[in-house]
C-alpha cells in the first residue's frame, strides 16, 4: 500500500502542463507581464484621450484671446459633463477664423479724435512710459506741444 505522502502523479492529471502554470512558490511571470502591459496601455490610452480632448484648444491658441477662452470653456464643459456636443462646438469654433474688428475700429476712433482736436487715447498695446527719445522732456518737444495747443484754440472759431 502506498503512503499518502508519496509523490506519485494522479492518473487523471495531464502529464504535460502549459508553460503559464507555475509551480507553488515560483513567480508568475505571465501575471506580471500582463499587469505591466495593462498599466502601460491604460496610461497610453489616457494620454491619447487627453491629447485628443485638447485638440480644439490647441487649434484656437493661434487665434484671438476671446475665441481661445470660449473654446477652452467648451472643452472643460465637455470634459466634466460628458456632453460631446460642447467638444464638437469648440472644435468648429476653433476651425473658424474670426475677423478682427477691434483693431480697425480703434484706429478709426483714434483718427477721428485726432481730427477733432482731442488727444488720442494711447493704445494698450503700445509701451507705456517709453524711452528717453519719446519722453517729451526736451525743449523742442515742449515747444511743439505748446504750439499745437495754441493752434487748437484758434481752430474752434469755424463751423
Amino acid at each position: 500500500m502506498e503512503s499518502p505522502l508519496s509523490e506519485s502523479i494522479n492518473p487523471a492529471a495531464p502529464h504535460h502542463l502549459p508553460a503559464f502554470i507555475t509551480a507553488p512558490g515560483d513567480t508568475d511571470v505571465l501575471m506580471w507581464a500582463v499587469g505591466i502591459f495593462l498599466l502601460v496601455a491604460i496610461l497610453a490610452f489616457g494620454n491619447l484621450y487627453l491629447h485628443l480632448h485638447t485638440l480644439p484648444e490647441r487649434m484656437a491658441h493661434r487665434g484671438h484671446k476671446l475665441q481661445f477662452e470660449i473654446v477652452a470653456v467648451l472643452g472643460l464643459l465637455a470634459l466634466f459633463t460628458h456632453i460631446h456636443l460642447f467638444w464638437v462646438a469648440g472644435l468648429l469654433l476653433a476651425m473658424v477664423d474670426l475677423p478682427d474688428f477691434g483693431t480697425p475700429l480703434r484706429r478709426i476712433a483714434g483718427s477721428v479724435e485726432k481730427m477733432a482736436g482731442g488727444p488720442p487715447e494711447q493704445d494698450s498695446t503700445e509701451r507705456k512710459g517709453g524711452d528717453a527719445t519719446h519722453a517729451g522732456g526736451t525743449d523742442e518737444a515742449k515747444a511743439r506741444i505748446e504750439k499745437a495747443a495754441g493752434t487748437k484754440s484758434e481752430v474752434h472759431g469755424h463751423a
